[in-house]
């Protein structure tokens, strides 16, 4: 077995087993957020169906950020679960394990506190986020915008739509040094701010 860096290389069936299970959790995580979003939607005009918001970010981490992480996939398909479904952090953790639901618990907001609070908490709270947590964030912040700049909510006005584009840099400004590449894309879509 050759080594490399002192580590043994795995073969070709663990290799294909790891694929596998990486496969199996990205699948199943993406199956139960289109359950537990099923009857949710976006808040654009087309009220288009919710899901298509954390399929979109695993899209962005996979084929714009290069990810493979099949955790950070998985908790971006699961990030808004416990913020606005009726998911527990217990049924998560059953389900997923402890590393991805804490994945999720910190990228979800306190719903208890008012708005303003729970905005300037996230900025405060991104620079300690998890590796993990900062590129779900990242890519939740790039699809945010996204879909303002293309199909804003149903009744935004032009300056909501502003103090948005400019809340979002605040909380990626707190992320910078986690992924070149994705914040490269942030900088691309906040250019487009209305």
């Amino acid at each position: 077995m050759a080594a490399e860096h002192g580590k043994a290389k795995p073969d070709a069936k663990t290799v294909a087993q790891a694929q596998a299970d990486s496969c199996d959790l990205i699948l199943r995580a993406v199956a139960f957020a289109a359950h537990k979003h099923r009857d949710q939607r976006r808040k654009d005009k087309d009220a288009s169906p919710y899901i298509n918001h954390p399929i979109q970010l695993a899209t962005v981490l996979w084929e714009e950020g290069g990810v493979r992480d099949a955790e950070v996939i998985a908790a971006a398909l699961l990030h808004d679960t416990l913020e606005d479904t009726e998911t527990s952090l217990q049924e998560l953790r059953g389900e997923f394990g402890e590393e991805i639901a804490a994945v999720v618990l910190e990228v979800t907001d306190t719903q208890w506190i008012k708005k303003q609070v729970r905005k300037r908490l996230q900025v405060a709270r991104a620079k300690y986020s998890s590796g993990k947590a900062r590129l779900v964030k990242l890519a939740d912040k790039i699809c945010n915008l996204r879909d303002i700049a293309a199909h804003p909510p149903a009744g935004w006005a032009l300056e909501r739509k502003r103090q948005y584009f400019d809340w979002a840099k605040e909380v990626v400004d707190q992320l910078r040094g986690t992924h070149a590449g994705l914040e490269q894309k942030f900088d691309e879509v906040y250019a487009l701010k209305p």
